[in-house]
């Protein structure tokens, strides 16, 4: 498969596209920093140079003609301040889906957060976020042309990855290595019967295959 990952550089995109690039899988990273390319060469993924900020929609749909998968995996990061909340987490993230929609790409993934609502209340930045993502949810959410699945992990970490973990609609809060995360995603990327799903991650008891596979068709 062609995957196209939007915030190639990220943690957890790092980690899939190393993940597809073992498979034999063609693992795209969308990247704004053309220096990052080459951590991208490293995991065996093809860097693409745009900034998803500023991109046309045509300019992003042009990257993913071809692919079998998108996944929107960008975010502004914890250091940002309230506007790249909302032109990254909120705006880059339609644009990557209108994107997809015109290259003709139905499978479609995203890396949300837990907690992420439209309605979210409270001013500090942290709340601005969970807003942000919550309205770019609902928006893929609403988008007939895509299979989405959403992907809510808890409290990421850098431990090492157990692959054992709890998928659910609703799992409660706890955390999750930024391994098992990725493998997750590349899961639900081989498992189109997850789409249509919003689904929370923490770490658990059950191998990630059987928990992608428990969940698909629910």
């Amino acid at each position: 498969m062609r995957i196209v990952i939007a915030g190639g550089h990220g943690q957890i995109a790092l980690r899939l596209e190393r993940l597809l690039a073992a498979r034999g899988d063609e693992a795209v990273g969308v990247i704004r920093n053309p220096q990052q390319g080459e951590d991208l060469r490293a995991a065996g993924a093809e860097p693409v140079v745009l900034d998803l900020e500023s991109a046309s929609v045509e300019e992003a749909a042009e990257v993913l003609r071809g692919a079998d998968a998108a996944v929107f995996a960008a975010g502004a990061g914890p250091n940002s301040g309230s506007a790249r909340k909302d032109t990254v987490d909120r705006g880059a993230a339609v644009l990557f889906a209108d994107a997809a929609e015109r290259a003709g790409v139905r499978r479609y993934v995203v890396v949300s957060s837990m907690g992420a609502d439209p309605d979210h209340r409270g001013d500090e930045v942290f709340d601005i976020y969970l807003r942000a993502k919550g309205e770019a949810d609902a928006y893929v959410r609403s988008r007939n042309g895509l299979d989405w699945t959403i992907l809510r992990p808890g409290m990421l970490t850098n431990d090492a990855g157990t692959g054992r973990v709890l998928l659910a609609a609703s799992t409660g809060r706890g955390p999750v290595p930024r391994d098992d995360v990725a493998a997750v995603l590349r899961e639900l990327l081989d498992t189109p019967a997850t789409a249509g799903l919003t689904l929370e991650l923490i770490s658990g008891d059950k191998p990630v295959a059987v928990a992608v596979k428990d969940v698909a068709g629910n």
